[in-house]
């Protein structure tokens, strides 16, 4: 008898979200190379290729429009248009996630900006979290290296 396993997907808290955004922004600052061998250059290519399509998509709509304007067609000017739209749309998402030719953003300190604990804010104990960020803060201050 074989049983099926089912993947349970939880999204992230905001605080996961930023750590994990942190920690792959210190990863890209460290070792480049590495970096972009795990975003893949599959990715990268992916979004080149859409782009390039869009391109090729929104030349093809503004072609269109101006045909469909010259022939008194209106309803193909719009087909026209909303295809240009849709190309540019495309184009904007692909730039948007990156070619990989991009500079990272520098790495923001863990520990900038105010910050309260959960004792400050009426809690009984620091979360786990919290506890890893400060540890991890201790390793950065004690080795020098990060």
């Amino acid at each position: 008898m074989t049983t099926v396993v089912q993947e349970i997907i939880v999204p992230l808290s905001d605080e996961e979200a930023r750590l994990l955004q942190q920690l792959e922004q210190s990863l890209a600052a460290e070792d480049p190379d590495f970096a972009s061998t795990l975003r893949g250059s599959a990715f990268e290519e992916r979004n080149r290729r859409l782009a390039a399509l869009s391109a090729v998509g929104f030349l093809a709509g503004l072609g269109v429009l101006f045909f469909g304007t010259m022939a008194t067609y209106t309803w193909l000017a719009v087909l026209g248009f909303v295809v240009m739209v849709g190309s540019g749309h495309v184009f904007v998402t692909a730039w948007r996630r990156g070619f990989g030719s991009e500079v990272e953003e520098p790495v923001t300190d863990i520990s900038s900006g105010p910050r309260r604990s959960r004792r400050e804010r009426g809690g009984s104990s620091t979360s786990f979290v919290e506890r890893m960020e400060q540890r991890w803060q201790r390793r950065r201050d004690d080795d020098g290296r990060f």
